[in-house]
This record gives C-alpha cells, sequence and structure tokens, in this order.
C-alpha cells in the first residue's frame, strides 16, 4: 500500500509540474507579446532622444543601457511581478480589477479608485490602439534595410496586416493562440542569440549593469535626460499587461517565466545592440536588424511580423476583456458580447470595440507613418495606467493588507516616484504624439462620466414616479384584480420600487400573474460569484417573489441558466410557462437639465447603442413582453 501511494503521489507531483510547465510556457505567447517586440524600437529611439542630432559616444551608449537595465527591474521585475502579481482580486488583475479591489478593501466606492480605475482603463485602450500600429511598423520597417526600393510599400503592407488582424477577430483566438507561446519562445530564443553573438563586438557594454552610469546620466543630461527617460520607457511598455493578464495563468508560471526566461532574453538583445553601436556607430540607424547578417535579414522580418501580431493580438483580446468588465461595473452601457469558444469564457468578441480599435489603429498609421514618429504618442498611454496602478495599490496594501500607512508609503512611494517620472518624460512630448492617447483617454473618460452621470440622473427622476413594492401589495391584496395562470419576471434595478412594466401591466392589461418575481441582477466586486451565493431568494407575499441574481464582473449575466438553479432552492421554475417583462426607454432631453445639452445627446446615444437587455441577459426572445416609456433628462 506504501508503495502505492508513493507511485500516486508522484504521478500527481509530476501532473502538477507539467501542468505549471504549460501556463509558464503560454505566458510567454500571451502575457510577454508586446514587452517581447520592444527591442525593435525601443533602443534604436533612445540613443537618438539622448544624442540629440549629434554623435553617438560611449557615455551615451552606456548610459541608455543603464537606464533600460534598471527600468526593467524595477518597473517591470520589482513593482508588476514581484509585487502587484499578489494584489489579485479572486485570481483576477488589471486596473479595474485593483480599483474593485480598493473598493472593497474601503468597504465603500471610493471617487479617488474610481477615477484612478477609470483613466487606467482609457489608458490601456488607448495603448491597444498604438501597440498594433508602432509594433508592425517597426517589423514591417525592416523591408528599408533588406530592400531600399520596397520603402514605400511599408505602409501600405502594415495597413494590409493590421486588416487582416482585425478581420479574423470574429472567428475566435483559440487557433491562433496554440500557436503563440511557439513562435514566442522562438522569438525570444532569437532576441538571446542575436544578442550573445554581438556582445563580444565590445565587451564593456557590460558595464551599463552599473547603476551608476543611468544616475550619471540623468544627473549631467538636464532636459534631454528626461526626454531620453521618456524613450527609455518604451523598454517597459507591456508590463502592465502582466497583471492584466493574470487570471489566465497565474502568479507563479508568469513569474517564473519572466525571471528564467523572457527578462535574460531582453537583457542580453539590449546588450547586444550597445556593443554592436559602440563597436559601429552608424548601426544606429536600425540595431536590432544590423545584428543579423543580410542573408537571415528577410527571415528576420517574417518572426518580426509573426511576433508584432502575437503582440498586437494580446492587447486586442485585453481591451476586448476590460471593456467587459466596465460593462459589468455599470461603467459603460451594454455592447454585445460574442463568445467565440465552447470551452474558454474569456475567448469573446465585441464588435463595436472591434471595430473602434480599428479605425484608430489605421489613423495612427496613417498620420504618423513611422514607427519613429508613433514612439512619442506610446509612452504617455502606458505610464499614466502605471501611475494609476500604483496609486491604487498603496490603498490595497495599507487597507487590505493591513500594513502600516508608513511601510505601505514607504514600499510604494519609489514606484510612484519612477512613474511619476516617466510620465513627466512622456508628457515632454506632447506635441510629438502624445496628444492622440491623452485624447483618446479624455474621451473615454468624458463617456464614462457622462453614462454613470446620466444613469445616476435617470434613477432618480424614475424614484419620484415610482411606488414603493410594499404599497403596492398592501394595494393589490385589498382589491386583487383578475388574476391569470403562470409566473411573470419583472427585471429592475431596484427592488424596493415596483418595476415600471409591472405597472404598465396592470394599468393597461388589468391582470395579475398568479406568480410574479422581482427580478434584480448585481454585479459584484468579486470577478467569479460562487453558485452557492448566485441565487437569493425573499418570499414577500403570497404572489410575489423577490429574486436577487448575484454575478461576478468576469462572468456573463445568464439569467435563465441561474434561475434554474434556484431550483435547487426549492423555488418552482418552468420557462414554458414564464414571461418576462421588460422595460424600454425612449429617453427624450429635458428642456431644463441637470446635464448640458452636449451631455444630454451623449447619454441618449449612449442608451440607443446599448445593446438590448433580452440579448445580454440570454433572455429568449420568445418568452418576453416589452413595455416602452418615455423618459425626459
Amino acid at each position: 500500500m506504501a508503495v502505492s501511494e508513493t507511485t500516486a503521489d508522484l504521478s500527481a507531483d509530476t501532473r502538477t509540474r507539467t501542468s505549471f510547465a504549460a501556463l509558464a510556457f503560454g505566458s510567454v505567447g500571451v502575457v510577454y507579446g508586446d514587452i517581447g517586440t520592444s527591442p525593435l524600437y525601443a533602443f534604436r529611439e533612445a540613443v537618438h532622444a539622448a544624442a540629440h542630432g549629434g554623435p553617438v559616444t560611449r557615455d551615451i551608449v552606456l548610459g541608455v543601457l543603464s537606464l533600460i537595465v534598471w527600468s526593467l527591474l524595477s518597473v517591470v521585475t520589482a513593482k508588476y511581478v514581484l509585487l502587484l502579481l499578489r494584489a489579485d482580486n479572486n485570481g483576477e488583475g488589471g486596473s479595474l480589477s485593483l480599483m474593485a479591489l480598493g473598493h472593497r478593501a474601503l468597504g465603500r466606492r471610493n471617487v479617488l479608485l474610481l477615477g484612478l480605475g477609470i483613466i487606467g482603463a482609457a489608458m490601456f485602450i488607448g495603448d491597444s490602439m498604438i501597440t498594433p500600429a508602432i509594433s508592425v511598423l517597426s517589423a514591417v520597417e525592416g523591408l528599408k534595410i533588406a530592400a531600399p526600393a520596397l520603402t514605400d510599400y511599408v505602409v501600405p503592407l502594415t495597413i494590409v496586416i493590421l486588416v487582416a488582424l482585425f478581420s479574423v477577430q470574429s472567428r475566435g483566438t483559440a487557433m491562433v493562440a496554440a500557436a503563440f507561446a511557439p513562435v514566442m519562445i522562438v522569438w525570444f530564443l532569437t532576441l538571446a542569440v542575436l544578442g550573445l553573438s554581438h556582445i563580444s563586438d565590445d565587451p564593456g557594454v557590460l558595464a551599463a549593469i552599473n547603476p551608476w552610469y543611468a544616475l550619471q546620466f540623468l544627473g549631467s543630461h538636464g532636459v534631454i535626460g528626461l526626454v531620453t527617460a521618456g524613450a527609455v520607457f518604451l523598454v517597459v511598455t507591456g508590463g502592465e499587461a502582466l497583471y492584466a493578464d493574470l487570471g489566465h495563468f497565474g502568479r507563479k508560471p508568469i513569474q517564473t517565466a519572466w525571471l528564467s526566461f523572457v527578462l535574460p532574453a531582453l537583457l542580453l538583445n539590449y546588450f547586444g545592440q550597445g556593443a554592436l553601436v559602440l563597436a559601429h556607430p552608424e548601426a544606429i540607424e536600425n540595431p536590432f536588424y544590423r545584428l543579423v547578417p543580410d542573408v537571415l535579414l528577410l527571415p528576420l522580418i517574417g518572426l518580426a511580423t509573426a511576433a508584432t501580431v502575437i503582440a498586437s493580438q494580446a492587447v486586442i483580446t485585453g481591451a476586448f476583456s476590460l471593456v467587459r468588465q466596465a460593462i459589468q461595473l455599470g461603467l459603460l452601457p451594454r455592447f454585445e458580447v460574442r463568445f467565440t469558444s465552447e470551452t474558454h469564457a474569456g475567448q469573446i468578441y465585441l464588435p463595436r470595440v472591434n471595430m473602434m480599435l480599428l479605425v484608430g489603429v489605421l489613423l495612427l498609421v496613417g498620420l504618423f507613418r513611422t514607427s519613429s514618429a508613433l514612439a512619442g504618442a506610446y509612452g504617455i498611454a502606458v505610464s499614466t495606467t502605471m501611475v494609476a496602478d500604483a496609486i491604487m495599490a498603496f490603498i490595497v496594501v495599507w487597507k487590505l493588507w493591513n500594513w502600516r500607512v508608513a511601510a505601505a508609503a514607504a514600499l510604494i512611494a519609489p514606484f510612484v516616484v519612477i512613474d511619476l517620472t516617466f510620465f513627466a518624460a512622456n508628457f515632454l512630448k506632447l506635441f510629438e504624439g502624445a496628444w492622440v492617447p491623452l485624447l483618446f483617454g479624455s474621451a473615454m473618460a468624458v463617456v464614462v462620466w457622462t453614462w454613470m452621470r446620466g444613469t445616476s440622473i435617470l434613477i432618480k427622476k424614475t424614484r419620484k414616479i415610482e411606488v414603493p413594492m410594499h404599497d403596492l401589495i398592501r394595494s393589490l391584496e385589498k382589491r386583487p384584480p383578475h388574476i391569470v395562470p403562470g409566473t411573470a419576471v419583472f427585471l429592475t434595478s431596484d427592488p424596493e420600487f415596483v418595476p415600471t412594466s409591472l405597472m404598465h401591466n396592470l394599468k393597461h392589461n388589468k391582470v395579475l400573474h398568479q406568480n410574479n418575481v422581482i427580478l434584480t441582477v448585481e454585479t459584484d466586486n468579486l470577478p467569479r460569484v460562487d453558485l452557492s451565493n448566485r441565487v437569493g431568494l425573499e418570499q414577500v407575499s403570497e404572489r410575489f417573489t423577490r429574486v436577487t441574481l448575484r454575478f461576478g464582473y468576469m462572468e456573463t449575466p445568464n439569467v435563465p441558466l441561474a434561475l434554474a438553479h434556484a431550483r435547487r432552492l426549492g423555488w418552482d421554475f418552468d420557462m414554458m410557462s414564464t414571461s418576462f417583462f421588460v422595460s424600454r426607454r425612449s429617453l427624450k432631453p429635458a428642456p431644463h437639465s441637470f446635464m448640458p445639452r452636449w451631455q444630454d445627446r451623449l447619454f441618449i446615444a449612449l442608451s440607443q447603442s446599448a445593446n438590448d437587455a433580452t440579448d445580454y441577459f440570454h433572455i429568449p426572445t420568445g418568452r418576453v413582453v416589452e413595455v416602452g416609456t418615455q423618459v425626459t433628462i
């Protein structure tokens, strides 16, 4: 028996190790696509910024490399890999998850946290537009070296690749995702080999490991040093994706992949580019592609293009997930969400978001036309997200982890200072392209603010004319209307008041069903709600039952499925004898509103663009009765 148990234990350990290795392997393909393509342009742009049109000196190369090394170690490794990956919301990460975690720690919705979460989310969407544009452009630009005659075809070819990428989103990413990890493994191995093969060009480049070179460069170059820091920040873009993708792979596989494979490959490549430029300063034109002989240039361009497409796919998928979270948290109207996999609930497609991203990406490519021009727009989006994450992390460490405020500040303050420095450095590029993500982020913030404000005003207005539920029940008990068989489910956001659809049913049809359910769907601050807490039942009277369905912000609110689960609680639910009553509001601008006229019209437009509640809650259309009402706002 002892031998059998030992064998079983070894088998379980083997399965665990295999599963862990698979997760770490998969994380290389999905999590690190963005940061893994930074060597294509980051070192080049940083040295150009430091040289400021002058010669590329040894001090410049060593100073830039030292900044790159310690940016990767402090921002990505220390802040995201070692710290923020531990701040998970039931296994989920990202700006909105961190915001929800902070709200839970404080026990209430906080305006500062809400604002930081919205800013971080809006800037991530901006990043989702810039990443495909700059990544694919930088890869295709290798044609300028391989075949200068094809230079004029760089932008058209980039557009073709991007249109193809966004066109296949509706088909799902399962088949493509299966190829992500092997391609990215080859990509990172290529980065490491290329870099290692050129360090011997000038072994003195390894001195850049000493942080003194970074500090000396910043201290002696004034504003140019700050501008250079903004370019250096390009090496850590994609670091925020580590946290956003936490739910897909888990903390330890992501950490293991970074520390043992991705980080060493990136460092070797940056050192290799630095050594090449020290030995051949003219290579700064495009040091990455100069790492290979001409005969291998086209294969490397092909591999780089594949890697940038994967990096683009990662942020597009992240944008879909983030918008879905925002919808569930009530920050945006209901957009159509399509599921592209029968086995993976996280593989979703949002048609409107996909079209918005495609239009934005194509505009960026057409407007900037080169990766160098677009680099100025890139850093500000990510640095803003990182500042927001750092501040929210302070609240989580202080309140949720129960650290003393001084200890929490001592831990987080260095990261906030570094992030603010990078933000200031990128803000200097305001007129070189940084205005693009700031404009988009501001527009997204206005949309979210308008939706939340309009929804709040609408609720307050309807409350003035609504009747408390208990008052109606007492009235119906005294003078009951005609009773018809079956169950009627009335959807409402506030079960304490009579749903509009119920009032109209009584007023116009003058009937009451035998069983009436006042149904409220709530979204929790948790990513997923346990089935045991999914349904809440309260028998209000003989004919009225109050039902509350709870879903996490990462879940799809499937009302019929949740109601079927309520049978376990003793509630007799039969779909074929149940009718769902849904109110459809037609909004009109009021002569005197609580919002400016432009905001009224924006809120009405957002309401009209919202997905139908029937589809959103997966209610069979044949069981729905819609009641229309007009409301001024």
